[in-house]
């Protein structure tokens, strides 16, 4: 089998930063003045300011990981013989053998579509996370039954087409 490898889109890294920037600089706006974002429906200033603290905490990380990944060299996914290599998000595992999956199913979010892999021991991949990693991991696995998600968000590569070329290998597997 010949390797595909499919690269992290530059393009859109650099929108998804540029949101996460618009979203941390009006989360420190809630922190240092919420009496001016009250409404009728946000009348309470300490919910507003809470609001900004989150907003700067998720979206500020969400911001400095994909300025990381902005530079980072590496493919966002490779299939080969192996299995499937996933560099696409901060859950990633690194690679899935064939071997390990046992069901791929697609689900989708809002409108972000991704790739959920069922695989016979799903510890041996929560097992590569740590710390926050780890976190997302079991998020992943409590809400799906299965710690590994692909999200095609960032690569260069139409979902449909990623999800047929991953399921097509993955029948060729086995």
């Amino acid at each position: 089998m010949d390797q595909i490898e499919i690269p992290i889109s530059r393009t859109k890294i650099s929108l998804l930063l540029v949101g996460t920037i618009l979203f941390v600089i009006f989360g420190v706006l809630f922190i240092i003045t919420p009496d001016t974002f009250v409404t009728i429906l946000f009348r309470n200033p300490q919910t507003i300011r809470l609001t900004g603290i989150a907003s700067v905490l998720f979206f500020g990380g969400a911001g400095i990981y994909g300025f990381i990944k902005l530079f980072d060299k590496s493919m966002g996914l490779v299939i080969d013989d192996n299995g499937i290599t996933d560099n696409t998000n901060a859950s990633s595992v690194g690679l899935i053998n064939w071997s390990d999956i046992i069901e791929i199913k697609t689900e989708q979010v809002m409108s972000t579509k991704f790739l959920l892999i069922y695989t016979i021991n799903p510890d041996k991949y929560l097992d590569r996370g740590k710390g926050f990693k780890q976190k997302l991991l079991k998020l992943n696995m409590k809400k799906y039954g299965t710690p590994i998600s692909i999200i095609s968000n960032t690569l260069r590569f139409n979902f449909d087409d990623f999800e047929r070329l991953i399921k097509n290998k993955l029948k060729d597997k086995k």
